[in-house]
Order: structure tokens, then C-alpha cells, then sequence
């Protein structure tokens, strides 16, 4: 049976023909984990197909480094994927400015040295606030309750908020709680105020890491 001329012609730019297309990816750190669409397909280097029609998503991830992730589509009247893509990964500069600690989001108790006058006490506790942070937002001396405003820092792919808050456990012995909240977001920029967007974080920026250990000093039986 023949075929005529215009019926190859509409086969042959049919989608159904658009070619399935491999990438070869690779990244500069060679144990970092290349998934693609959700699976696993190798460490540092890994060949993927672009099946016709369709996108792959492909993130490339290593703890310590920044998240990449990038799509490919081999869809009729785009550009085709590349032959092969290289993720220069750079370090995570959120986690280069922290350190993981067991300090972060946890109520710590200061016995307060019985030798020091109450008076001086607060005075202290205030002053050690205040070498760390710009902005108290409450601070009341006769509950003896005070909490920083959030210190925000933004980084390439995350932002953090940090905040002091101090109150009363025990009037005797007089006995501080003092709790170092650390949240991220996991995007740049975030506002401070979407707190829906925030979630607790086991790591403290570098420039909170002796706030405790600085109250514990100025205000414990140290």
C-alpha cells in the first residue's frame, strides 16, 4: 500500500518523533547525590534520558553545599537539553556561619550567685543581652522577663532569625531560664514576619555560640 507525501511528512513532525535525549551530569564534588524526579541515579557523575515529550527534574545535593536543581525538556519546539551539564557546587555559606550545637532551641537554667544583689543581677543579664543583640523588644524587671526582637541575617539560599528570651524558673534559689531560639527558613530573603515560613534549626549562627555561656559566667556560681 503506497503512502502518500503528505502523510510522511505530517509523521515525521508528529511529537511522537521528538527523540529521547541523554544528559551526562556531573558535579565538582564527587560523592554528592544527583537524583532525578525524586530517585537516586548516582554519586558525582550519572546519565540521565529526557524522555520524548517530557522534563526531568534533577537536583544535585551534598550536606554543607548549596541545593541545585534544574530542569530538562525534550519537547517539540524547544531548544534541545544539553549534552552534558556541570553543577559547580559551592559551599553553604548559612551552615560556613553556624555550628551545630545542642544550645539551640532549648531552655537552659542559670542559678543566680547568691552573693550578687538582685538589682545588680538584672543589670547584668542586661548587659550581656545587649553585647549580642541590637533590639530588645520586651524586657520587664519586675517578672523578670525579657526577649530580643528576631535578628535576622539573609544568605544565598536560606534565612535565619535568632532571638534571646529570659524568665524567671524559681525565686529560690533564684533561678533564670534562658532559651537561644534559632530558626531558618530555607529561602533567601524571608521576612521575619511570615512566621509560617520559619522552623526550628539545630545550629546557631557563630556570633550567638557564647551567649549562654557568657550568662551562665555573669550571673551563675561561677
Amino acid at each position: 500500500m503506497k503512502i502518500s507525501t503528505f502523510l510522511i511528512g505530517c509523521l515525521l513532525i508528529s511529537p511522537a518523533f521528538v527523540k529521547a535525549q541523554k544528559i551526562e551530569i556531573s558535579a565538582s564534588e564527587p560523592d554528592a547525590k544527583i537524583i532525578v524526579d525524586g530517585q537516586q541515579l548516582g554519586t558525582g557523575t550519572a546519565k540521565i534520558k529526557v524522555p520524548t515529550n517530557s522534563c526531568v527534574d534533577v537536583k544535585v545535593i551534598k550536606p554543607g553545599f548549596l541545593k541545585y536543581e534544574q530542569s530538562f525538556c525534550n519537547k517539540k519546539g524547544m531548544a534541545e537539553p544539553p549534552k552534558k551539564q556541570f553543577f559547580d557546587m559551592q559551599k553553604d555559606d548559612a551552615e560556613e556561619a553556624s555550628l551545630k550545637t545542642d544550645q539551640a532551641n532549648v531552655d537552659f537554667s542559670v542559678e543566680v550567685n547568691k552573693k550578687l544583689d538582685p538589682n545588680d543581677v538584672w543589670k547584668r543579664a542586661y548587659q550581656v543581652v545587649t553585647d549580642y543583640f541590637d533590639a530588645i523588644e520586651v524586657a520587664d524587671k519586675e517578672t523578670s522577663y525579657l526577649r530580643t526582637a528576631w535578628s535576622v541575617q539573609t544568605f544565598q539560599q536560606n534565612t535565619i532569625r535568632t532571638r534571646l528570651i529570659i524568665k524567671l524558673a524559681k525565686s529560690d534559689p533564684l533561678t533564670y531560664k534562658i532559651k537561644l531560639v534559632s530558626e531558618y527558613s530555607g529561602y533567601p530573603l524571608t521576612s521575619v514576619k511570615s512566621d509560617e515560613l520559619f522552623h526550628e534549626w539545630d545550629r546557631i549562627l557563630r556570633k550567638y555560640q557564647n551567649v549562654i555561656s557568657d550568662m551562665n559566667s555573669r550571673l551563675g556560681n561561677q
